[in-house]
C-alpha cells in the first residue's frame, strides 16, 4: 500500500512516528472525453496565454491573482517550506466523545501505521486508551496544500485518521426543513418505529453493491458488441404518501414483513369459520348427554319396580 504522508503523532510528550495510507478506494468505471461525431479523444492542453503556446507539465506552478490584477507564482518548494506546525506533526489537541463531532464534518479516512518497530508500544498505548475511553482524539494535519482538522479513532485494531472540514465550512440548514408546526400523531410515530425495526433486521451493509456501475458496464459491453442496449422497465408514478400517511406506513410494513401481517389476518379469521362446527358438536354432545340421562332413568325405574308373583 502506497504511503500518503509521513510524520509524527504528538500525544503530550509521547511521539509516535507514523505513515498514513489511504483507507478507501472508489471503483468508478474510467470514462474520458471524446468527440461525439467520430469518437476522437479530446485532450486538455496546458496553454500559456502570454507566449501563446503549449507548455510542459514540468514548467507548471501554482499562482494567485490579487484583486488588483497582480499574479504571485508559488513553486512546490514554497509550499513545502510553509511555516506550519502541522506540516509533519499530528498534534493531539483533546479527547471527546464521538457524538461531539457532527458527521457532516467528516471527509477522507487514512490508516495510520507505525514508521518503525520502536513506535509499536506508544501506538498501542494510544489505541488502547481510545478503546477503553470510547473517545476519539481531535487533531490537525497539513496534507498537500490544505490544513484540516482531523480525528483519530480505532477501526479493527488499527488507528484511523479521518480528516474533517472546518466548522465554518458547514453551511447552515436554516430554511430547508418544513416551516411551521407539523403534528405527528403517536400512532404514526409508533408505526414508523415498527417499520424501522423491521427494515433493520439482519441488515448487512457489506452486502450493498453499486448498481450504477453494473448498469454502466452493461451499456459499455452492449456498445462494444453492437447489440441492443439494456433498458430498465419504466417505473410507475410514485405514490402520494402525504395523503394517507398511516396507510402508507401500514403498506410499507406489510411489504417489509413479506406479507406476514396478511397471514396473521387470515389466521384470525379461521376460528370464526369453524364456529358452526363447534355449535354442531356441542348440540350433538348435548343430545348424547340427554340420551344417556334417559337411559339411566329407565334403568333406575326398572330396579325400583316390585318383583312378579310366581
Amino acid at each position: 500500500m502506497q504511503t500518503t504522508w509521513k510524520g509524527t503523532i504528538s500525544f503530550g510528550l509521547v511521539s509516535i512516528p507514523v505513515h498514513l495510507y489511504s483507507a478507501t478506494q472508489e471503483h468508478d468505471v474510467p470514462l474520458h472525453q471524446v468527440h461525439a461525431r467520430d469518437g476522437g479523444r479530446v485532450r486538455m492542453k496546458r496553454y500559456c496565454e502570454r507566449e501563446e503556446k503549449e507548455v510542459p507539465y514540468a514548467e507548471i506552478a501554482k499562482g494567485y491573482e490579487s484583486p488588483d490584477g497582480r499574479t504571485v507564482t508559488l513553486t512546490d518548494e514554497d509550499l513545502a517550506d510553509l511555516p506550519l506546525p502541522s506540516k509533519k506533526i499530528i498534534d493531539v489537541l483533546a479527547f471527546v466523545d464521538a457524538g461531539d463531532i457532527d458527521p457532516l464534518m467528516f471527509s477522507k479516512a487514512y490508516y495510520v501505521g507505525v514508521a518503525d518497530q520502536a513506535a509499536a508500544k506508544p501506538y498501542a498505548l494510544l489505541r488502547d486508551a481510545l478503546l477503553e475511553s470510547g473517545q476519539i482524539a481531535v487533531t490537525k494535519i497539513a496534507l498537500r496544500t490544505r490544513e484540516s482538522p482531523a480525528v483519530l479513532r480505532v477501526h479493527e485494531g488499527t488507528l484511523v485518521l479521518q480528516t474533517c472540514i472546518w466548522p465554518d465550512e458547514v453551511r447552515p440548514a436554516a430554511g430547508i426543513a418544513p416551516e411551521g408546526d407539523v403534528t405527528v400523531r403517536p400512532q404514526e410515530l409508533k408505526m414508523a418505529r415498527s417499520l424501522m425495526d423491521t427494515l433493520s433486521e439482519d441488515f448487512d451493509i457489506s452486502q450493498l453493491h453499486d448498481d450504477y456501475q453494473r448498469a454502466l458496464q452493461q451499456v459499455i459491453t452492449a456498445r462494444l458488441e453492437g447489440v441492443e442496449l439494456p433498458h430498465e422497465e419504466e417505473a410507475g408514478e410514485a405514490p402520494d404518501n402525504v395523503i394517507d400517511l398511516m396507510e402508507a406506513l401500514r403498506s410499507s410494513l406489510r411489504q417489509a414483513k413479506g406479507g406476514h401481517e396478511a397471514e396473521e389476518s387470515a389466521e384470525e379469521k379461521q376460528p370464526r369459520k369453524r364456529a358452526p362446527a363447534k355449535k354442531a358438536a356441542a348440540k350433538k354432545t348435548g343430545a348424547a348427554a340427554a340420551a344417556k340421562k334417559t337411559t339411566a332413568k329407565k334403568t333406575t325405574t326398572r330396579k325400583s319396580a316390585p318383583p312378579r308373583a310366581s
